[in-house]
């Protein structure tokens, strides 16, 4: 694929994510759909550079923030909006909801909401792709106060002794809730623990899509040859609340100014003219496709069945 076609393509996707994300935040503030959200406004290039360039076949572990993911993943964006009503054609048949959408199919585990509970199922899995000599590879993606969980630091390790095809995905959006990093955190940067653990640790700057993009091709390669495990920190910006109820009080004005100022989707758009790898009206065209397709997957969702009660007894798992 030519560098132009992926950079539109790039675009598209994170157009895709926002636009899908700021369609369900309209429909919970109308009442339509139940229960709350966690999403990831601002945050689409580090979504769509991380996964852009893995194989189908690849894995991917999320967060309770995975919308972004799932649809850079390829989840079918009819599929996601389901879920979120609840219905049995959602990704997970109406069980999962936004916090845990996700379709093995094409390699999305159904997201885990626990803080920093991904990270060993992704060590995990790295460890079964090279006991099997697959070459998959498995991109693990939390927050920077996951990297203050235990579970952080016994994924790197496990990771690094055992050589394993892992990326550590660090969505650094410098608060857990509404905790700032800094407060809990005596390095300046997650990548720095990374040496700890004998495995390369960059900071990326997670509002450019390009440089993401690059950043991850690096590493998947080295994880896809047998080279182990890299963390990257991607330095991002949530621009809504931490939850639907989260009105951001505990933020700076000006902080929250500059990261805006930084919108990577208007940053990329910039670039593509100023590039003249397309112009104003075939963007527009782009647009129009995405808006049009998140219309259609809300009527999709809308007009698809609930799930019968008996489907709450399938797929559930016990031993004696």
């Amino acid at each position: 694929m030519e560098q132009k076609e992926r950079i539109l393509k790039m675009y598209e996707m994170m157009y895709r994510i926002r636009k899908y994300e700021e369609r369900v935040n309209s429909l919970f503030l109308q009442g339509i759909l139940p229960g709350t959200i966690h999403q990831s406004l601002g945050q689409e290039a580090c979504a769509v550079g991380m996964l852009f360039d893995l194989e189908p076949s690849d894995y991917v572990v999320s967060t309770h923030r995975p919308a972004g993911h799932a649809l850079a993943k390829g989840v079918p964006l009819r599929s996601m909006m389901a879920e979120m009503f609840g219905k049995s054609t959602g990704c997970c048949r109406g069980k999962g909801g936004s916090m845990h959408v996700g379709d093995i199919s094409v390699g999305m585990l159904p997201a885990i909401a626990i803080v920093g509970g991904g990270l060993p199922i992704a060590v995990g899995l790295g460890l079964s792709c090279k006991m099997k000599g697959t070459r998959q590879v498995v991109v693990s993606f939390f927050g920077d106060g996951a990297s203050n969980e235990g579970a952080f630091h016994e994924a790197l390790n496990g990771a690094a002794i055992w050589n394993l095809p892992v990326i550590f995905a660090c969505e650094n959006n410098h608060y857990a809730a509404s905790t700032r990093v800094d407060k809990v955190m005596k390095l300046k940067h997650v990548a720095e623990r990374a040496s700890a653990y004998g495995m390369p640790g960059q900071i990326v700057d997670g509002m450019d899509v390009l440089q993401v993009n690059e950043a991850a091709r690096i590493a998947i390669e080295r994880a896809r040859s047998g080279g182990g495990p890299t963390l990257l920190e991607l330095k991002t910006y949530r621009f809504c609340g931490h939850s639907r109820t989260d009105s951001c009080r505990y933020r700076d004005k000006m902080e929250e100014e500059y990261w805006l100022s930084r919108d990577p989707i208007q940053t990329l758009r910039i670039h593509i003219l100023r590039e003249k790898i397309a112009d104003e009206e075939s963007l527009r065209t782009i647009e129009n496709r995405v808006t049009g397709d998140i219309e259609e997957s809300v009527q999709y969702a809308l007009s698809s069945p609930d799930p019968e009660p008996a489907e709450a007894l399938q797929h559930v798992f016990y031993g004696e």
